[in-house]
C-alpha cells in the first residue's frame, strides 16, 4: 500500500511558476516510476509528466515541455512537478500516481493516486 499527498498548489498569474511536491509513504519510494496528471473542469484527467525510478528518465506532454519539469529526491520519497510560464489553460487539479507498468501517457498504467492538488491560472 502506497499513500500519496500533493501539495503546492495555489493561484498564479499567466506566466508565473509554482513548484507541485508529491509524498509519498508506504512502499520503497525508490523502486517505482512516478507520474503526474491533470483534470481540468469538464475534461478527462490528461498524462503531465513521468519520471523513472532508475536514471531519472523523465516523459512529458507535448502542452508542457519547455515548460515543466518532472523531477524527484528518494531520500525524501518525494516527485515534484515544477512549472513555469503558466497558461490559463493549465488551470487544473493535479495529482500524483504511481506507475505500475505499461504505457506512461495512460491513466490506466497507474494505481495509487494521491488527492489532488488545485492549481489557477488567471490572465
Amino acid at each position: 500500500q502506497v499513500q500519496l499527498v500533493e501539495s503546492g498548489g495555489g493561484l498564479v498569474q499567466a506566466g508565473g511558476s509554482l513548484r507541485l511536491s508529491c509524498a509519498a509513504s508506504g512502499r520503497s519510494f525508490s523502486s517505482y516510476d512516478m507520474g503526474w496528471f491533470r483534470q481540468a473542469p469538464g475534461k478527462e484527467r490528461e498524462f503531465v509528466a513521468a519520471v523513472s525510478w532508475s536514471f531519472g528518465r523523465t516523459y512529458s506532454a507535448d502542452p508542457v515541455k519547455g515548460r515543466f519539469t518532472v523531477s524527484r529526491d528518494n531520500a525524501k520519497n518525494t516527485e515534484y512537478l515544477h512549472m513555469n510560464s503558466l497558461k490559463p489553460e493549465d488551470t487544473a487539479v493535479y495529482y500524483c500516481a504511481v506507475h505500475n507498468g505499461g504505457n506512461y501517457y495512460s491513466s490506466r498504467s497507474y494505481d495509487y493516486w494521491g488527492q489532488g492538488t488545485q492549481v489557477t491560472v488567471s490572465s
